[in-house]
């Protein structure tokens, strides 16, 4: 078997990548958590719409196209939502990581005076 032969549409990647979070490089703790909370909002968003990916759409909607593009931006929502009330705890990690990269980058980059 020569594997899989079937050319991957970039653009697919590119709609699937648009809710990523743009983390710059900062030092400020509120920008850190700012950007940890992104993450974990993002992460979440991408649970619960795996979670959602199995329902099955006989209801009053019918489905098709239009709810599967609304529940995705749902599933967004809800994973800012959860995000902002305190999520599962992922922001906290994430922004002690942050800062502490940012910490050791900027001894190993920083100032030689």
């Amino acid at each position: 078997m020569d594997g899989l032969k079937t050319p991957i549409d970039s653009s697919l990647l590119t709609l699937q990548r648009q809710g990523e979070p743009k983390v710059a490089p900062t030092h400020n703790p509120e920008e850190a958590r700012k950007a940890a909370e992104d993450f974990e909002a993002f992460f979440l968003s991408q649970m619960v719409g795996t979670m959602f990916s199995g329902l099955k759409t006989d209801g009053p909607f019918g489905g098709g196209f239009s709810e599967t593009i609304y529940r995705s931006m749902m599933a967004e929502e809800y994973g800012k939502v959860m995000a902002r009330r305190g999520g599962v705890g992922i922001a906290d990690s994430v922004q002690r990581e942050i800062l502490k990269l940012q910490e050791v980058g900027g001894h190993a980059h920083g100032s030689s005076d």
